[in-house]
């Protein structure tokens, strides 16, 4: 997706193609703002000592890089490969690849309308990415309920093919995490009182997501929720967690959560 700034911002993750290498960097060029470059110096590159740059970067690679400098007045740009983490460059890749389908898919949708895409985007187009900071995440939104675009206020004629070619191009997916609970109260009818906290933990406002709370031994319990996207799954996680672990404490119990099974931990 063409970014609507001129350039990026100090600390933003961005997309390039690497267009040159030299034994004291690599420059590359910013797929999401055209016309616009950047530099990786070789201190940039990895970490530790790198002997042979050529090791770790390549002409034409995609490269996810972070932003660590921004000098406006002369263009330039300072970029780092070895402050982004393998997480960040999947999911910067993969927004990347969503937000390209996004704007072929817009681009079908003023074809259907018989209209300019540029004239779509100053009808309706612009909204969108104001509402759901991007355009995939619009047509994730109408694959997955044609009426949340209309819940959120928009109206006309193009609602009709917008949800259209969303349907037949979106697959909308739904994700898995899990974490875990430690509980524990010293009451003698203890086993009763966690039983007590967990009961609401696993209701959710909403119906596409899932909480399910299952025992694995005294006093570790795991929790999985699914939902439609991480952000959601996120959310419902920390909400069903803080539901529990308050309700324990004021039945007089304690409780901690993390992400990693305790005994495995340990082990």
């Amino acid at each position: 997706m063409v970014k609507n700034r001129e350039f990026p911002e100090d600390g933003e993750l961005v997309v390039g193609t690497v267009k040159g290498v030299q034994n004291f960097g690599a420059f590359v060029k910013l797929e999401e703002y055209p016309g616009k470059e950047g530099f990786i110096h070789i201190a940039e590159v990895a970490s530790g000592w790198v002997k042979h740059i050529r090791d770790h970067v390549r002409d034409q690679q995609r490269v996810v890089c972070k932003v660590i400098g921004v000098d406006t007045s002369k263009g330039h740009v300072d970029l780092s490969l070895k402050r982004v983490n393998d997480h960040q460059k999947r999911d910067s890749i993969q927004l990347w690849k969503n937000e390209q389908k996004a704007e072929k898919l817009f681009e079908m949708v003023a074809e259907k309308l018989g209209r300019s895409v540029d004239g779509c985007y100053a009808e309706f187009g612009n909204k969108l990415l104001e509402t759901y900071d991007n355009m995939y995440t619009a047509f994730e939104e109408a694959a997955y309920e044609p009426e949340t675009l209309q819940n959120d206020g928009f109206e006309g004629d193009w609602l009709d093919a917008f949800s259209e070619i969303a349907g037949n191009n979106i697959v909308v997916p739904f994700v898995d995490i899990r974490g875990y609970l430690n509980l524990v109260s010293h009451a003698p009818d203890g086993i009763k009182m966690i039983k007590n906290a967990l009961a609401d933990a696993e209701k959710s406002e909403y119906e596409d997501v899932n909480i399910k709370i299952s025992y694995i031994g005294a006093p570790h319990y795991m929790i999985k929720v699914r939902a439609p996207d991480y952000k959601v799954a996120e959310e419902e996680m920390k909400k069903a967690v803080g539901k529990t672990l308050e309700k324990l404490k004021t039945l007089g119990g304690e409780g901690s959560f993390s992400r990693e099974h305790e005994e495995k931990k340990s082990a």
